[in-house]
């Protein structure tokens, strides 16, 4: 009897314990990174339900994703440096390459694949570039062999030396198979206290890259068609300017615009819809404040001769990516705008015209607490998300995330 009473005693509690963890992932105490993750079910609006599946963990600080044409092989590029592959859902311990390039733990942004990858194997990423003037953002090439990136040369250096300040990042190749690239407005006085508007007005002259985003073909060379090519006080590679920082580009599925999200400060981030050419107002427009409180703009609205945002924030959620969804795993979803969100730690899915909405908001995956760094949807159709638990340091602690229906 003792023993049988022991035995039941020793089920109960690992009932309990089971039950516990269950009810912590879905508070979001048990942080996703976790090795021991479990897949966890979500409710989402419209009486849906999600599965959120761990794919990979002890990443650091995953800043971008991107798939290989098999649909089965995912490349990760972490911000400390290493661009690793995930084949199958098993993430290969080697990385196919290691970035010498950056500063401390900021060494590698972005990656992506070239469009005609079946055949070229071309593999593209974005890092900081250190130099005597500071850093600048560069992107390299490389050819993907086997387990490694092979013949990597470095195609562009942007015209965005500094002795510090956001770089962006952001790479994607579009329709017509041009790269778009993303680049920071490298303020380093934001971040001191200062309301000093003198290194933010870069993003307004067009003899350098900062706080622009950029038009290139896939060897670095500036396309001809680019709206300020010939022009004497234009750096060709402009596509817009004006922008603070821009983390975030897709085209959008029906229209075939080029859509972007931007971090403001505090208050004030943005999605935009890119038309070659135009000014997006930074720093001379803005709905956001500065880190001291008083406001970016005196003009906070609109300008003449600038875009305004077609949807802003305030707070702000620090959209770090954007995707429109086109797969049929999620109909109920299809065309709706996904934002990864830093301090929002959230994935924000935008449903446009909506019933009496210009577009409803729908936060995803806060109880998880992690903040997305990158959104893509699959070739099966599924949402995948690159997570980190906070910014800064070394910590494993980052993952990739495979949203799915639940049955």
């Amino acid at each position: 009897m003792k023993l049988r009473s022991i035995a039941l005693c020793v089920v109960a509690v690992l009932l309990c314990v089971q039950a516990s963890r269950i009810a912590a992932q879905q508070r979001g105490a048990i942080p996703s990174g976790s090795a021991s993750s479990a897949p966890v079910d979500f409710d989402a609006a419209g009486g849906m339900r999600i599965r959120v599946v761990t794919l990979a963990t002890g990443l650091i600080h995953p800043w971008s994703i991107a798939f290989l044409p098999d649909g089965r092989t995912m490349l990760v590029a972490e911000q400390a440096g290493r661009l690793r592959i995930l084949r199958d859902g098993v993430l290969d311990p080697q990385p196919v390459w290691t970035s010498p390039a950056g500063v401390g733990g900021d060494r590698l942004h972005a990656v992506a694949v070239h469009p005609q990858f079946a055949q070229n194997r071309l593999v593209y990423i974005s890092y900081p570039k250190t130099g005597p003037q500071g850093s600048t953002l560069a992107i390299s090439r490389g050819r993907l062999d086997g387990p490694s990136l092979a013949g990597v040369q470095e195609i562009f250096v942007a015209d965005a030396w500094q002795t510090g300040g956001n770089l962006a990042g952001r790479i994607m190749f579009g329709p017509d198979g041009s790269l778009f690239v993303t680049v920071g407005d490298r303020d380093i006085l934001c971040c001191i206290g200062r309301d000093d508007n003198s290194l933010r007005m870069y993003a307004q002259d067009l003899n350098n890259h900062v706080g622009k985003v950029l038009r290139l073909r896939d060897d670095g060379s500036a396309p001809r068609d680019n709206p300020f090519v010939g022009r004497t006080d234009a750096k060709p590679e402009i596509y817009t300017y004006g922008h603070r920082n821009t983390y975030g580009l897709t085209f959008h599925p029906e229209t075939g615009e080029l859509w972007s999200a931007e971090i403001g400060p505090l208050g004030g981030d943005e999605v935009n819809v890119l038309l070659p050419g135009r000014n997006y107002g930074w720093p001379l427009v803005s709905m956001g404040r500065n880190y001291t409180g008083s406001l970016v703009s005196d003009q906070p609205w609109s300008r003449p001769g600038m875009e305004n945002p077609r949807v802003f924030w305030v707070p702000s959620i620090s959209p770090s990516s954007i995707l429109f969804y086109t797969g049929d795993k999620f109909p109920e979803w299809k065309n709706n705008l996904f934002i990864g969100a830093l301090s929002g730690l959230q994935l924000q899915r935008m449903a446009f015209n909506q019933p009496s909405q210009a577009e409803r908001r729908e936060p995803l995956l806060s109880p998880l607490r992690v903040r997305i760094r990158d959104v893509q949807q699959g070739p099966d159709g599924m949402i995948y998300v690159a997570t980190e638990v906070r910014t800064g340091g070394n910590d494993p602690t980052g993952t990739v995330l495979r949203i799915e229906p639940t049955k």
